[in-house]
């Protein structure tokens, strides 16, 4: 029997070293930093008195609620997560982590690079491998025309470069 809540479940679970690092940071951060802190403030809060209408009191049980639950989270996720770290024996295809450039059918270009639900970002160009995007370049080679199926429409583009590591950097 799984100890998880369902909708864990449903997330992939590799993660790029940089992605797991970043939850371990936050965890520490959230266990030795922030749960501290909110504590104190609770027990200050709670010798006050009537608690029962005592804002602070109520808003600092809530936040240590919110903080326990993302602790509980984090603790099961790093648990079940698959770091890779390796480029594939064959760098010419997309796979989990790869950074690619595409050109759509209007001469736009973009970067992505595909990596773990739990470390999307699209301000970077991160892309989760379980977005319809990252699924329609898998296993794909330079030069190869994918489509994606999109709410909006499909779209198409072409793969004009595929690295393991950030493109610019050697």
């Amino acid at each position: 029997m799984s100890r998880h809540h369902p909708s864990e479940r449903l997330l992939s679970k590799y993660i790029t070293p940089e992605g797991k690092k970043c939850l371990t940071d936050e965890f520490t951060q959230l266990w030795t930093v922030k749960r501290p802190e909110v504590t104190a403030a609770l027990a200050a809060a709670a010798a006050e008195g009537d608690r029962s209408e005592n804002a602070e009191y109520i808003y600092r049980k809530k936040q240590l609620r919110e903080i326990d639950s993302r602790l509980h989270f984090l603790k099961n996720r790093l648990e079940d997560l698959v770091v890779v770290d390796a480029a594939p024996s064959d760098a010419s295809r997309v796979f989990f982590g790869a950074w690619v450039r595409l050109e759509d059918g209007s001469g736009n270009r973009m970067e992505y690079r595909i990596v773990g639900p739990d470390e999307f970002d699209p301000d970077r160009g991160y892309i989760s491998m379980d977005s319809p995007m990252a699924k329609a370049l898998m296993k794909k080679n330079e030069g190869d025309e994918v489509v994606v199926k999109r709410p909006k429409g499909d779209a198409v583009f072409t793969i004009l470069a595929v690295s393991y590591r950030p493109f610019g950097r050697t």
